[in-house]
């Protein structure tokens, strides 16, 4: 089976054109290759193919096989994978995915930089849309203690579901420690994102991830677009802002339309062929 390798600001997945036999095939499939030890190493997986309703459909799997509805990172590596191949022949495309229909635009092409803008949509703020239980809807600023600690909360779903903490200092955050106790929450039906975010100013955001599947990634795109709404709804930036990740800068504006649209880099790393 022929991958391709690539990342946007370092959140890695394994790229293949499909479909697969199944669905259990595909989910054992990316928690084999995303294995870092005794895979190819990375995020997840994601399968492309033809679509019906759009130019291309993309399919994503988590690190732990599990299925996830949407992608920002893999959305701007799709659009180049599909664009480098001439799977398609404009620079600007429809992408299906389990959250629907997604513009994209590629602006930038060339051997060194591959910038791609796309239009993630409105954002979901209904409680019960996001399968979140909580007695206030939107939730926004919302009480929660975890170890220990009182921590107030933002939900937003980019077609799928983060919940978004504003903190003082990211560098006192235990990552590790809270990520995956908030991911998987009672309250958080369908599991859920969690960010943690420092505000450096009212057009920079500074933030860190724990994705739900995933564990701790080097960026988040639907994150990053779910921050800047969080940072809106909460009155801490400006509807443009530079969110800052790990793996690097992303531009995320709220738009006058309301739909979020993000900016950001696509890259590939490499290619090869996985026995199966």
């Amino acid at each position: 089976m022929r991958f391709t390798k690539m990342h946007g600001l370092e959140n890695d997945y394994i790229y293949i054109e499909g479909p697969l036999a199944s669905e259990a095939a595909t989910s054992d499939l990316a928690r084999a290759v995303s294995n870092r030890h005794t895979g190819i190493g990375a995020d997840g997986l994601i399968v492309i193919e033809s679509s019906s309703l759009a130019d291309l459909k993309m399919t994503i799997y988590n690190a732990d096989g599990s299925r996830a509805q949407m992608c920002g990172n893999g959305l701007r590596c799709v659009a180049k994978y599909a664009l480098d191949r001439q799977l398609v022949s404009s620079k600007t495309m429809t992408i299906e995915t389990d959250a629907g229909i997604r513009h994209v635009d590629c602006l930038r092409t060339n051997s060194m930089l591959f910038i791609v803008r796309v239009d993630m949509g409105l954002p979901i703020l209904d409680a019960d849309a996001m399968q979140v239980q909580a007695d206030a809807s939107p939730v926004v600023n919302y009480p929660m203690a975890f170890e220990g600690e009182e921590f107030s909360v933002t939900c937003v779903s980019m077609g799928n579901p983060h919940a978004v903490i504003f903190v003082p200092d990211l560098s006192a955050i235990p990552l590790n420690q809270l990520g995956p106790r908030i991911e998987t929450a009672p309250m958080f039906k369908q599991r859920i994102n969690v960010h943690f975010v420092q505000v450096e100013s009212q057009g920079h955001l500074r933030m860190k991830t724990w994705e739900r599947g995933s564990g701790v990634t080097q960026a988040c795109g639907t994150g990053a677009c779910a921050v800047c709404v969080a940072g809106v709804l909460t009155d801490r930036c400006g509807r443009t802002v530079r969110v800052t990740l790990p793996g690097g800068d992303l531009a995320v504006e709220w738009a006058a339309d309301d739909h979020v649209y993000m900016e950001g880099p696509a890259v590939e790393i490499f290619t090869g062929d996985w026995p199966i």
